[in-house]
């Protein structure tokens, strides 16, 4: 049952193709822009004609679809139809960045392949365990009931992933471990996974809060952005472009919010650089400690994400700051024969730092298959 994997991001989308066996026997990547809006633009028929021939090429049987908000209604996979279309599209406001462009890619692929079944599977259902006490924001109790104002964390399908790794790595089970997943990439987030399950997340409502990521804000003062509003500073467009675009790591160095290039500028003495590795590595350190302290027990950190797989010293900075916790130190330097692949980098006899690469389309492509059989086995029980 060869699976076709559509993952979009913000501003680009990957389509892979999945055999039954978890082997991948092509990745493709697209660039969408930087304000990207698939549906409606140029890009609608690259979309479509990248998928198209992937899944006619490779004879795939279904197509699997990663979305970033599934709501608080969506937390298992989803075959697509119009209904839960429409639903998905009213979440728009709540991951402005990802959302258009996750259904633009979805409208395109459907129409490229019209005849195979389209399944969603939602980076917030890995949270959907979250306790209520962590799931609860300290606002008027109303405000959930009336507007939806809850967490509901992200990156769930990587920090799934990464749990599965871990377990497979320190060869324990799942159910034994107490994890602090550190997703680290253009957008950053940190879970605390207990027995396989998120019991807390530093993203909330929206990919907006917690880490400070590469032109997010993360977590600041809610009364700045008061101050900036009742001033008549921004307006409400120009605050949220801001928050989402243009602050971040980008906004500290001033020119780019890609690490390795903050590390060379760095090294070459740029202080902007500086700063912003100094800010990114100490306000992620604070919060994979605050995620440690929701834990029965506190077995291993995790790193994964663009940065986190491939920044030797962010992740020796952010386990520099950590030693209270028991975490060991790391080299600041990769080393000559390091290929970046899933690892255990150190460890103590209390916890161990992993390093694993995020494969979200082994776990899209596996929910995908399941649908599937079970949508196939419904059709085959419904009566003649």
């Amino acid at each position: 049952m060869t699976v076709l994997v559509v993952n979009t991001g913000s501003s680009s989308l990957k389509a892979s193709v999945i055999d039954d066996h978890d082997e991948t026997l092509v990745e493709k990547e697209l660039s969408l822009g930087d304000d990207a809006s698939v549906q409606g633009s140029d890009a609608s028929g690259e979309v479509a004609a990248l998928v198209g021939t992937l899944g006619r090429v490779y004879e795939a049987t279904a197509v699997g679809h990663r979305v970033v908000h599934g709501g608080p209604r969506f937390v298992d996979p989803v075959l697509l139809d119009e209904d839960v279309l429409a639903q998905l599209g009213a979440l728009r406001p709540l991951a402005p960045l990802h959302q258009s462009v996750a259904l633009g890619a979805i409208a395109a692929a459907r129409s490229a392949l019209p005849d195979l079944p389209h399944v969603a599977v939602f980076d917030t259902a890995f949270h959907a365990t979250l306790p209520e006490a962590t799931r609860r924001y300290p606002v008027p109790w109303e405000w959930e009931r009336d507007h939806g104002v809850r967490r509901y964390g992200f990156h769930g399908i990587a920090v799934s992933w990464a749990a599965e790794r871990a377990a497979e790595l320190l060869h324990r089970p799942a159910t034994e471990l107490g994890l602090v997943v550190a997703h680290l990439g253009s957008g950053c987030s940190v879970t605390a996974v207990a027995a396989g399950r998120s019991i807390d997340t530093t993203m909330g409502m929206t990919p907006l809060e917690g880490l400070m990521m590469g032109t997010r804000a993360g977590s600041i003062d809610p009364g700045v952005l008061l101050h900036l509003l009742r001033s008549e500073a921004l307006s409400l467009d120009e605050l949220a472009d801001a928050l989402d675009h243009r602050s971040g790591l980008l906004a500290i160095e001033g020119t780019t919010a890609k690490m390795q290039q903050l590390e060379a500028r760095a090294e070459g003495g740029n202080d902007r650089a500086l700063l912003a590795i100094e800010m990114f590595t100490s306000r992620a350190a604070g919060w994979i400690a605050a995620m440690a302290t929701a834990l029965p027990r506190f077995d291993a950190l995790v790193f994964s994400g663009g940065i986190g797989l491939g920044s030797a010293l962010v992740r020796s900075r952010i386990c520099a700051r950590l030693g209270a916790l028991a975490v060991p130190s790391l080299a600041s330097r990769r080393a000559a024969d390091d290929t970046q692949g899933d690892a255990v980098l150190a460890r103590t006899d209390r916890v161990a730092v992993l390093r694993v690469k995020a494969r979200e389309d082994i776990v899209v492509a596996r929910a995908t298959r399941q649908i599937r059989s079970e949508s196939g086995r419904a059709r085959r029980s419904a009566p003649q």
